[in-house]
């Protein structure tokens, strides 16, 4: 496993930095373009909250963590004034997207536009000690937490009292949010959340029959046996569960450890694509045709998410089954979705393994998966 260590190290360092170093940085009006071509150049100007944020976390963390480069701390520090002067209405809540100018778009329904503008400025605080930083990123922590029962609040669509269901995504990403933020949270409030966030991912959405994650099951906990109660999403189970390797690091829980490393195989076997490769996007826990039209697509953020998860695994135990499946998954990503001509890394694939967008950045993609999926690997591979 070792022999791949220089190999993400130097695609992060030497590739996908620079790229987004050299063509996301909007030097007119704040901020950063995301809608990039498979050259970099920009073919959209809209702005995504969450991508707008998720860019700050992951140059901050980069001082932190890698060097404390000036170039690198004023690209999120530009990232976070643009942030804070047009990312949220007047409650606080941030919104989706915005205009090149910053002018709201899309109106706050995205919790998770919040849990990145958290992550961010917590990230930012650690390298920069404005106090307005730590200010920012307590508050928002705390909004969401206010919002938990209804993430999406007045815009929720869904007719109440006929099917309510609560969704796997928010407790994952709070799995991953408070560990981020744990230096500027009450230590019971860290221990109550992570503890919640454990039982919710390890015992509510993991369903015990099959030892899946589901995307959604009723406010009870229970399984509905509907096209969103039967769905799953690989790539959602597997990054959960790298943030539950982490969890059982910080707080020194093996059995949490096992069982993160049992689901994460066991959900890995279940969604590979044995006849052509790669990860499903989406599937039925019944076998049940998914309602996802996308659902056989192959996403770049999947593929890395799994690597990680592998890495980690491996890292922590020496486990020759998650060095079989790491070696596999890394073949298959690394010959399908890195651009052979470019710089940074394709998103979209179809279940044959074709580039389906030669895109390197939109409304979903940013600097983010990639970079993150790189560094993760790298400095888990550093520890062998």
């Amino acid at each position: 496993m070792k022999q791949y260590l220089d190999t993400y190290k130097n695609e992060l360092l030497d590739q996908v930095i620079p790229f987004w170093r050299q063509h996301s940085p909007d030097k007119e009006q704040g901020g950063y373009f995301t809608c990039l071509d498979q050259k970099g150049k920009v073919y959209d100007t809209d702005k995504f909250v969450w991508l707008q944020a998720r860019q700050v976390w992951f140059f901050s963390m980069l001082c932190e963590k890698v060097e404390t480069n000036p170039d690198w701390l004023n690209l999120a520090r530009d990232g976070a004034r643009f942030l804070q002067k047009h990312g949220s209405d007047a409650q606080g809540n941030f919104y989706f997207s915005l205009n090149r100018a910053g002018e709201p778009l899309v109106q706050p329904y995205n919790i998770f536009s919040d849990c990145f503008a958290a992550m961010a400025f917590s990230a930012l605080y650690k390298v920069d000690q404005q106090e307005e930083y730590a200010h920012l990123a307590v508050s928002t922590f705390e909004n969401i937490l206010s919002r938990r029962s209804n993430p999406k609040e007045k815009y929720n669509k869904a007719f109440p009292g006929t099917r309510n269901l609560k969704s796997f995504a928010l407790p994952m990403i709070l799995s991953n949010l408070t560990l981020e933020m744990e230096s500027l949270l009450d230590e019971e409030l860290v221990q109550e959340l992570v503890s919640g966030v454990i039982h919710e991912v390890m015992d509510v959405f993991l369903d015990p029959h099959s030892g899946l994650v589901l995307e959604n099951v009723l406010e009870d906990g229970s399984f509905c046996d509907s096209f969103e109660g039967r769905l799953t999403s690989p790539g959602h189970a597997i990054e959960a569960m790298w943030f539950m390797l982490d969890l059982s690091k910080r707080f020194g829980d093996p059995t949490l450890r096992d069982r993160a490393i049992e689901t994460g195989l066991r959900t890995l076997e279940h969604g590979w694509d044995s006849k052509y490769g790669g990860i499903y996007y989406f599937l039925d826990i019944k076998g049940h045709p998914p309602d996802k039209l996308e659902w056989n697509q192959k996403l770049w953020w999947v593929h890395l998410e799994c690597l990680v998860f592998l890495a980690k695994a491996f890292q922590m135990t020496g486990d020759p089954v998650c060095q079989s499946w790491f070696e596999k998954v890394h073949a298959y990503t690394w010959t399908h979705f890195k651009d052979p001509d470019y710089p940074e890394w394709f998103g979209y694939l179809d279940r044959y393994g074709k580039v389906q967008l030669p895109l390197k950045g939109g409304k979903w993609k940013g600097c983010f998966h990639v970079p993150r999926g790189l560094y993760q690997v790298w400095q888990s591979l550093a520890q062998l």
